[in-house]
């Protein structure tokens, strides 16, 4: 009675304490708690209620905050990183107690969802502890919590970690983690658990896990002091593959060290295929899947950036007796095996090694498969290889139980091939071989009918290991589809200078076609008709020799979708009647739309079979172009449209800057002039009406020649260039002409009028502009104002000058109030514009009898520092100088002054496309230091030139 007696005593003692401290002690404990995350967190913090509680995480006494919610670092201060529906702290009971200090030494976290981001430049969003300076004296006053980690716990998590910089995604779900050791410690053993219901991994946009479950048991001896993980026991299981690792990890200053060994022994091709992407895990479900697998993988070296190391790949994959039947297969796959080895010495795929000693099956007698190949490097390729079968595919469809796809035909190969295959160097592997298919047939769930008849006879020789002596011949390449025969027949020798004869005849329906696949894109019941000869030789085209060329027929496309990786949107091809022409292929009829863009093509590009057969050919052609309607807002890179497909450039820049518009992105493959009509072209809501003129296209560039249209009632004329930089950034140049220029009008319907001429908005009238422009454009294709150079003139050929501030307040001094109304008409001003500045030549006006004259700097952004002479009669030889400072709203006068004030200009990075220093105020300064910079200045240009004169002599 008394064991009882004293047991029930002490349960609830310790119930009365877990109930009593967190009412003595929920003050102290969420005090210093949120003093911790003041200090330590970088990102901002929100939640609804805190909780000081034994129950939740028993028996640990923990701070629970709900409805957690962390915003990223900078610059992502605006995104979240971290929402949580809790998060705990184990609080030490010891030190709460008897010394009043919150210790953390558990963290629980549950049902979060994290988003983990690097950009392009490599800037994270995780970067929200800050840790305590080491150097500053402890403080011990109001110190708040610390850290002492002995566990960490998270439970039902959603996490996504999307690097740009390194090209990585992955995006675990309904993850679950326990990590325990004495994480505070110098050396201490992590003990891990962890599952995860879903993880997908792509590299470069490839997949190479997709919808993975993941359990991990692991530990690591860590030593912090030596930044070294040692794998003590690491054991994973992918779905049904385990996998064991062992080694260690070493951080050193320059990079890291590693020596890691991991292998898959003694497994099965179930295993090994439970690894594959989703959708074929149902077909393995269903399909009778035996034989033996071994997987071992290492990674061993030091990698370091500044001495260029990196470690070394290696993986072997063994796949023995397999067997693959299907319940209603005649014949079973049987006799699978498969070696292949990797080797990746310094993760360089230059030095890439691939060695597949063995890929064979048989499906019953005289109906089997053996391929050996070997291979090393990627540029300049090294080739060994054998390949041969003869495969009934009906039978192999079968075995394999096929489900959604229906295959027939014999298909019967020989390719035997040894030597180097270099674009480079024009080598090719000497090869020997052929691959035949005779009645084909294929048809998917996706579409009713099938793709029948289809005939392939390819040969392929090569004698003597170069590009001069080797031969494709296709004779002949042919299938029916829905009622309609297509055949190629295609003889290539000589791929120095390659002899083609060529034969294509045939109706193909591109969106039935496509829907067999499934596949999306060219997606539009659209229509392709060939009738095609080719015949000639590559050198023919490119020294003029055109009369030796027989190239004819004609090729039809009608209601084709098509893309490109650079536009956000499709191109919609209602009509294009191509004819070939010998070395010209005739744009007879082509009507496109893009978008809102119409576009009626006429003309031809030169030497299209070139651009097929080189290795990084270009397009030549001439045109002319006709539209009703161009919008060049929807060209820009980053702007919504339905293009899936996009350039990984332009798909990251469109997730780093969603509100932004990019650039217009010009194709690299271009060498084409188009001689424009266009009706109405729109630019960001400036509307350019019956543009006529030139326009070329070449390797990424557009030049305008003797271009013009109509722009706010004035007919401007321009030459200009512009390129594309990346998604984000362009630059242009352009040289501008226009007469009978209405500026009010202008002033209120073009922004660039706006900010780069304020003073407009006083003036009313016709001018006149002759004026050249370089800079660069931002992300939303805006001019950037610091990056402005160029000048010119404006003549202020019939205006009006009312109440300018600037004028109106020398006037004001002076005692002359024509200055509200001057006349400047026929008034020639030259100004030179460079970083953000607008420098102002001497031009002179009339004011009733006054002839002031002015010159000096202004800039964009309201900036005065201008001299004024006034002169008075006679003929205003007699004057008296002013110096007018500060804004265009603010003006600053002095009169019977020289001394102004200096406006120190702004500083652009022509390569980040940054603003590095805006223009301000120079500093004062007196006579004395004036004086003394001009001598420093002079000396300095002495020296300079004496260094010259050195150096001239001396070479």
């Amino acid at each position: 009675m008394k064991i009882l007696k004293w047991a029930g005593i002490s349960i609830a003692s310790i119930l009365f304490l877990m109930f009593i401290i967190p009412i003595l002690f929920p003050g102290t404990v969420s005090e210093q708690v949120k003093i911790f995350a003041n200090k330590h967190l970088a990102g901002k913090l929100d939640y609804k209620k805190t909780h000081l509680t034994f129950f939740r995480h028993f028996p640990s006494l923990t701070v629970s905050v709900d409805d957690v919610l962390l915003k990223g670092s900078k610059p992502f201060h605006n995104d979240t990183l971290l929402a949580a529906k809790e998060l705990a702290v184990g609080i030490n009971l010891k030190n709460l107690i008897f010394d009043g200090e919150v210790k953390i030494d558990e963290i629980y976290v549950t049902d979060a969802v994290a988003n983990v981001f690097v950009n392009t430049k490599g800037e994270a969003n995780y970067n929200v502890y800050v840790a305590k300076p080491s150097e500053k004296p402890k403080d011990t006053t109001g110190t708040g919590a610390s850290i002492k980690l002995d566990l960490i716990k998270l439970k039902n998590w959603n996490i996504k970690y999307n690097d740009h910089a390194a090209r990585v995604l992955v995006d675990a779900k309904g993850l679950n983690y326990t990590g325990k050791g004495g994480l505070s410690e110098d050396i201490f053993d992590l003990t891990t658990d962890l599952d995860i219901n879903k993880l997908d991994f792509s590299l470069n946009r490839i997949y190479y896990a997709k919808q993975k479950t993941l359990h991990a048991d692991l530990i690591t001896r860590i030593n912090t002091n030596a930044l070294t993980f040692v794998l003590r026991k690491n054991e994973l299981r992918i779905n049904e593959l385990p996998l064991k690792f062992t080694g260690f990890v070493s951080i050193l200053k320059d990079g890291y060290n590693l020596d890691i060994n991991a292998a898959s022994e003694k497994t099965t091709i179930r295993d090994m295929i439970s690894v594959l992407p989703p959708q074929y895990l149902d077909w393995a479900k269903d399909t009778k899947i035996e034989g033996n697998s071994d997987l071992f993988f290492s990674l061993k070296g030091r990698f370091s950036e500044p001495k260029n190391l990196k470690p070394r790949l290696k993986a072997r994959l063994l796949m023995k007796d397999g067997f693959v039947s299907n319940g209603k297969a005649p014949v079973p796959m049987n006799n699978f095996n498969m070696d292949l080895n990797v080797d990746l010495p310094d993760l360089n795929t230059e030095q890439l090694g691939l060695d597949l000693k063995n890929l064979s099956f048989d499906l019953g007698p005289n109906n089997n498969f053996k391929a050996v190949v070997k291979t090393k490097g990627l540029d300049e390729m090294q080739i060994n290889a054998d390949v041969k079968g003869a495969v009934n595919l009906q039978t192999l469809s079968q075995a394999l139980g096929l489900e959604d796809i229906d295959v027939r035909g014999l298909m019967d190969t020989n390719i035997k091939a040894n030597g180097i295959f270099s674009l480079d160097k024009k080598l090719f592997p000497k090869t020997n071989g052929y691959l035949n298919l005779k009645n084909g047939w294929l048809k998917t769930k996706y579409y009713p009918n099938p793709i029948q008849n289809i005939n392939i006879a390819a040969n392929i020789t090569n004698t003597d290991g170069t590009f001069k002596s080797l031969g494709v011949k296709l004779d002949p390449f042919k299938f029916d589809f829905e009622g309609n025969p297509v055949f190629v027949n295609a003889d290539l020798q000589n791929f120095e200078d390659v002899l083609y004869k060529v034969r294509a005849k045939g109706v193909l329906n591109v969106g039935r076609i496509y829907k067999v696949f499934a596949k999306k894109g060219l997606d539009v019941s659209g229509l392709i008709m060939a009738d095609l000869s080719l015949n000639g030789r590559q050198s023919y085209a490119t020294t003029g020799q055109y009369s030796k060329l027989d190239n004819k027929g004609n090729l039809i496309l009608k209601n084709i979708k098509a893309t490109t990786e650079y536009l956000p949107k499709s191109f919609y091809i209602k009509e294009g009647n191509f004819q070939f022409e010998n070395e010209k292929m005739w744009f007879r009829k082509f009507f496109a739309n893009y978008g809102k863009s119409d576009f009626a093509l006429n003309g031809y590009l030169l030497n299209t079979i070139n651009y097929f057969i080189e290795r990084k050919g270009t397009l030549h052609g001439k045109f002319k172009l006709k539209s009703r309607y161009i919008l060049i807002d929807e060209f820009m890179a980053l702007k919504d449209g339905d293009n899936s497909k996009k350039s990984i450039e332009v798909d990251y820049a469109k997730v780093e800057n969603p509100k932004s518009s990019g650039v217009v992105i010009i194709p690299k493959n271009l060498d084409v002039s188009l001689e424009a009509d266009a009706k109405n072209v729109e630019f960001k809501g400036l509307n350019l009406n019956n543009l006529f003129g030139l326009a070329l296209v070449n390797k990424g560039e557009v030049f305008l020649k003797n271009t013009s249209f109509d722009v706010v009632g004035s007919r401007m004329k321009i030459d200009a260039r512009y390129q594309d930089e990346s998604p984000l950034t362009a630059n242009y140049d352009i040289a501008l002409n226009v007469l009978d220029f209405d500026v009010q009008r202008a002033y209120n319907e073009i922004d660039m009028v706006r900010e780069m001429a304020t003073a407009a908005k006083n003036v009313k009238g016709i001018v006149s502009i002759d004026y050249k422009l370089k800079g660069d454009f931002d992300k939303n294709m805006t001019p950037i104002y610091p990056s402005l150079e160029g000048g010119g003139v404006v003549n202020l050929r019939d205006v009006e000058v009312k109440n300018l501030k600037m004028l109106s307040a020398v006037g004001n001094d002076i005692g002359a109030k024509a200055f509200n109304n001057p006349d400047m008409k026929g008034v020639n001003i030259e100004t030179y514009i460079k970083n953000n500045l607008i420098h102002v030549d001497k031009f002179t006006f009339k004011v009733s009898i006054l002839r002031p004259t002015i010159s000096g700097t202004t800039s964009f952004n309201g900036l005065l520092d201008l001299r004024i002479r006034v002169g008075i009669l006679p003929g205003g030889l007699i004057g008296f100088p002013v110096v007018v400072t500060g804004t265009h709203e603010k003006p600053k006068i002095k009169i019977f002054s020289k001394t102004g004030q200096g406006i120190v200009d702004a500083l652009y990075n022509q390569k980040s496309n940054k603003v590095i220093r805006e223009e301000r105020r120079a500093e004062k300064k007196t006579k004395r230091q004036q004086r003394k910079e001009k001598a420093a200045q002079e000396q300095k240009a002495k020296a300079a030139e004496k260094k010259i004169t050195k150096d001239v002599k001396q070479k």
